[in-house]
């Protein structure tokens, strides 16, 4: 479960990272930094709802993840 939430944490970064690149190189003219913002709003959201299943079902204990 660690793993998981390590991994998207790493996409959401990377989705971020990219955005910024884009919104520097494009100087605002294309909509790809848009979508890499929309991306990681997606990802975000993704794992808040796959963290709430996972306390929910028990795969989280009450402490957090250590």
């Amino acid at each position: 479960m660690r793993i998981v939430v390590l991994i998207f944490i790493f996409f959401i970064l990377a989705s971020l990272g990219s955005a910024l690149y884009y919104l520097i190189k494009d100087k605002g003219q294309s909509d790809r930094t848009v979508k890499m913002l929309t991306l990681r709003v997606g990802l975000s959201l993704t794992l808040f709802l796959f963290l709430m299943a996972g306390y929910y079902f028990g795969l989280v204990p009450h402490n957090g993840l250590r």
